[in-house]
């Protein structure tokens, strides 16, 4: 059974619930620092008044996870090291794409980024909560507790007025001291799924577009069925946010998830490749859920003809 506790604890004023980009909403800066301090990292969201008020401080590192499109985009947020998904911070051996590396690629990877067991990470990505949930999450399932996404991504720093800078070479400083702890359950593999598709005390939601869910728009990856697993639930990660690309609030998040899985407390996440199943991760860790997983092979893995897996475009038989 997957269980995921996050260090922040759902303490009052804990790190995760931080300023948004107009630094309104949660507990202050100040606040959410002190907890970070406290209970050994900042929470899985910051916002970018938290970001701006500490960066460039010792001990702080900044990465842009992006992927697609905003790859290799021109500009960053100041010393944003890439955290790349497409590159080494993925198993290139497997079968489906942005594949969890073993933890001994992933020590070395993330090492040479420059990063320490003592230091703080903020994950950032180009198209505002997409991929850098992702990054999160990998960090997670690798004994890394002092990671947050910020809030917005890219988005929400510019929207803010906030500086960037021009993307300049790869990191090169000091190599880090970091080392992988993995964690048994975070990210699960297809038998763990096809049980938990039959568990009435467990639920699968699936991050995909409505339309890719029922599929009646094609897959973007070649070769793959049509569809989703039967029983699983579809929630788009889009969903959980609101203006401005923000994570929306709590008590949302926890309704959200509730309409399509009422009581369940042991979550599933899949998605195309295992990027946007972090999303919701991170929409149930900030709801309060403790029992979460994602599925690391996704639809990228389930929807090949071979193994066959059972697949539907029947909306009927999805669960919840």
């Amino acid at each position: 059974m997957p269980t995921y506790q996050s260090p922040a604890s759902r303490e009052p004023g804990s790190g995760r619930a931080v300023p948004n980009a107009a630094g309104a909403a949660g507990a202050g800066p100040d606040a959410a620092g002190a907890a970070g301090a406290l209970l050994g990292g900042p929470g899985p969201l910051v916002g970018v008044g938290w970001l701006a008020e500490r960066i460039g401080e010792p001990g702080l590192v900044v990465f842009d996870a992006s992927v697609g499109a905003h790859r290799g985009a021109a500009r960053r947020i100041p010393g944003a090291r890439p955290f790349d998904l497409d590159g080494a911070l993925s198993d290139h051996d497997a079968p489906a794409p942005h594949t969890m590396p073993g933890a001994a690629e992933f020590t070395e990877a993330v090492r040479a980024l420059g990063v320490d067991d003592s230091d703080t990470v903020v994950v950032y990505d180009g198209a505002g909560i997409y991929s850098s949930a992702r990054a999160w999450w990998m960090l997670r399932a690798m004994g890394f507790d002092r990671a947050a996404v910020l809030d917005g991504g890219l988005p929400a720093w510019t929207a803010a007025g906030l500086p960037v800078e021009a993307v300049g070479p790869e990191y090169g400083g000091p190599r880090g001291s970091f080392t992988a702890r993995p964690r048994a359950g975070l990210l699960v593999d297809a038998d763990t799924v096809a049980r938990a598709l039959a568990d009435p005390a467990a639920a699968v939601l699936d991050a995909r577009t409505r339309e890719r869910f029922a599929g009646t728009a094609p897959e973007p990856r070649p070769g793959l069925r049509g569809g989703h697993m039967p029983g699983a639930v579809n929630l788009p990660f889009a969903d959980l946010q609101g203006p401005g690309g923000l994570m929306r609030p709590a008590g949302e998040l926890r309704a959200a998830f509730e309409t399509l899985t009422g009581d369940r407390e042991r979550l599933y996440f899949s998605c195309g490749s295992g990027v946007t199943a972090c999303v919701l991760a991170l929409g149930a860790d900030l709801a309060g859920y403790r029992e979460i997983a994602v599925y690391d092979g996704s639809w990228s893995e389930w929807g090949l003809p071979s193994p066959v897996r059972p697949v539907t475009t029947d909306l009927r038989t999805t669960g919840g």
